[in-house]
């Protein structure tokens, strides 16, 4: 069993050193074989890397932004996949115990070749575990964290696992059979945000659980993520870095879900935008 470790990065080489670092002595350390998507860092990093013989890198060129990085490192990888081998894919900006991707290969295996992902926890947070994993209304064009549905004891003690409806690229285990079997990425219409929900969604419509492990922690600084509350309107709604960028989410709505909920996507997303505009006008009188 081998578990092919992807890597998306640009710039940030303290967070990739602390990251690679966590791997290396992992349990399975052995079994892991880590790749780093370069996509056209100036601070260092591809040197750093060069110098790691056990991280095999490759090096984009500043235009693969998130889901194209991981497609490039998806067919490096996947000519060498066997069936019980696995693909995570993990942001640069986390770190994690050494027991870390034991408990996701375990976790995947108990649960019948699940597809797995972590919990969040953030430094200086009280209590530390701010994200679970996603939930969806896809008729309503709305995503929020199982976090906001669980009690103050809840988030201090949580349950061994969740069901997601979707999962993140901060730490998702898949077997690696799955990208054989239905395809990988789609860059040119995800090239970044919701990638990686895609992904894990057209999975599940196969019939593949998505599980969030609260044994499986990454953990992350203050401040992660896409913030986009002091960006202009025009960069937050189609911006190519914004989590709001209507193209996208448009792409993304219209390719989950049952066939008329992905017909009518466009529509039902120019309906709500209409009416939470209104309400926020509203608000502000």
């Amino acid at each position: 069993m081998k578990i092919f470790t992807l890597i998306p990065v640009f710039n940030r080489l303290e967070h990739t050193r602390k990251v690679i670092a966590a791997l290396k002595v992992q349990t399975l350390a052995g079994n892991i074989r880590t790749v780093v998507i370069d996509d056209g860092s100036t601070d260092g990093t591809a040197e750093f890397l060069a110098a790691q013989p056990d991280v095999s890198s490759i090096r984009g060129d500043g235009n693969l932004w998130w889901g194209g990085a991981i497609e490039v490192g998806l067919k490096q990888v996947l000519p060498d996949c066997s069936p019980e081998d696995y693909i995570l894919f993990i942001n640069n900006d986390t770190w994690f115990g050494p027991s870390y991707v034991e408990t996701l290969v375990r976790c995947s295996r108990e649960n019948g070749n699940a597809i797995v992902g972590s919990v969040v926890h953030e430094e200086e947070s009280d209590p530390p575990m701010t994200g679970v994993g996603p939930r969806l209304n896809i008729n309503r064009i709305a995503v929020w964290d199982i976090l906001a549905e669980l009690s103050e004891e809840e988030r201090r003690n949580p349950k061994p696992l969740y069901r997601a409806d979707a999962l993140s690229g901060r730490g998702t285990l898949f077997p690696a059979e799955l990208f054989k079997r239905h395809g990988t990425m789609r860059p040119r219409l995800l090239p970044h945000y919701m990638a990686d929900y895609e992904i894990s969604m057209r999975f599940a419509r196969t019939g593949v659980p998505l599980l969030v492990s609260s044994e499986a922690v990454v953990y992350s600084p203050p401040v992660y993520g896409a913030h986009v509350s002091n960006t202009s309107s025009w960069k937050k709604h189609f911006g190519r870095r914004s989590p709001h960028n209507v193209f996208q989410r448009a792409a993304f709505y219209s390719l989950i879900g049952t066939p008329l909920q992905r017909l009518t996507a466009p529509l039902r997303m120019a309906a709500f935008m209409i009416i939470r505009t209104a309400h926020a006008l509203r608000a502000k009188k």
